[in-house]
């Protein structure tokens, strides 16, 4: 109990302050400089100039419209001879920040619904009714299982389905893609920016770019970084794969813009800077459903109103255009701020050198007796032994 009570005065009548002691050692005196020039370092290369303490950020709002353009002309026994333009590569017609572009396809012609035999496979073929479920749907099914076993081929039987036929045989996807040419195509990419808290917008067609030039350019990173137009094998090219190899079974590129803004200087100095990378994950090891690609069908009626569709699973590039960045302005508020900081971060030096000092030195016990000092309070009386 009295302990607690000791404990209690002296946290109740007991005043710290500061004492300031002058040692004169070159080993503290030069660490304590050091350690002052590391944060003065850190606080005007870094917070200042590195990092723009001095500014206040905002974030980018962004929208972006694309467009494509190129005509190819293919010739195939199914199809025969065609030509291909934007209207039937580019699938759907409009997407929110990106676009796709049909590069490979197989097509299945003519589908009508009726009965018809199953692709085989382990979990199709049969060799009497028996082995077919009526009624059963499979994950991979192309229709609903009749229960019966009918002939696929001269030497095959597979269960017969109800379902859209002939069904669709996806097991070899054509090689070379069939539309090879989309390489050569290219894409438009319209990106304009603002910055709410700054009243700040832009876009990426500068108002140097004229129409002329708009007509002609095609971006390349040294002689046109700041062309608007891609051409496709390009894009691919840069993030670092064959487009020949990626337009077979498709995948996902990333169009990277990043606007960073320096609003202290002059509007024409935030420029963008585009960059490419694949964006699905190609690995040869674990190759498990590569690529990307959909399905879609093209329905009409014949003369006598029964009704059709060509079956379409198209496989392509969907190229993600990915805006970020961020702008700064001269604000007095985060300056004052990221000042205050630095000013407090000096007092580390005098707290790491007293630890040395007062722990680690030969002369700690003297330098703490220099440091610490007991005072009594001279207001209280002092009792001597001949008052007693």
């Amino acid at each position: 109990m009295a302990g607690c009570c000791s404990v209690l005065a002296a946290f109740l009548f007991e005043y710290d302050t500061p004492r300031i002691v002058l040692i004169r050692s070159r080993k503290v005196g030069l660490m304590n400089r050091t350690v002052q020039l590391l944060i003065l370092a850190y606080v005007i290369g870094w917070v200042f100039v590195w990092e723009k303490g001095y500014q206040e950020m905002d974030s980018v709002v962004s929208s972006v419209t694309t467009k494509a353009k190129g005509v190819t002309k293919t010739n195939t026994s199914d199809l025969g001879f065609r030509i291909w333009d934007v209207a039937d590569y580019v699938i759907p017609a409009q997407e929110e920040n990106s676009i796709f572009i049909m590069t490979n396809m197989i097509v299945t012609l003519n589908q009508t619904q009726g009965l018809c035999p199953e692709i085989p496979d382990k979990t199709t073929v049969c060799k009497s009714d028996a082995d077919c479920a009526a009624g059963s749907t499979g994950t991979h099914s192309n229709g609903v299982a009749t229960g019966r076993c009918v002939q696929f081929d001269e030497t095959v039987k597979t269960c017969e389905v109800e379902a859209w036929c002939p069904v669709e045989n996806d097991t070899d996807v054509p090689k070379p893609a069939f539309l090879k040419a989309a390489e050569n195509f290219t894409l438009l990419v319209k990106n304009n920016i603002w910055y709410p808290k700054f009243n700040f917008s832009k876009r990426n067609i500068l108002p140097n770019i004229t129409t002329t030039y708009l007509k002609s350019c095609i971006y390349n990173a040294i002689t046109d970084p700041f062309c608007p137009i891609f051409r496709l094998g390009k894009i691919v090219e840069a993030a670092g794969h064959s487009f020949q190899d990626m337009a077979v079974e498709g995948g996902i590129m990333g169009i990277q813009i990043r606007w960073d803004c320096n609003l202290d200087i002059a509007a024409s100095y935030c420029l963008p800077k585009y960059s490419f990378r694949r964006l699905d994950t190609r690995d040869m090891d674990h190759n498990v459903s590569p690529g990307y690609n959909f399905r879609f069908a093209k329905y009409y009626n014949d003369l006598t109103g029964n009704e059709h569709r060509t079956l379409i699973k198209a496989y392509g590039i969907r190229f993600d255009i990915v805006v970020f960045g961020k702008a700064g302005k001269f604000d007095i508020i985060p300056t004052m701020i990221n000042i205050g900081s630095g000013l407090a971060l000096l007092g580390v030096a005098t707290v790491l050198c007293d630890i040395i000092v007062l722990y680690c030195m030969k002369k700690r016990f003297y330098y703490r007796e220099k440091k610490y000092k007991y005072v009594e309070d001279y207001e209280q009386p002092i009792i001597s032994e001949t008052d007693r």
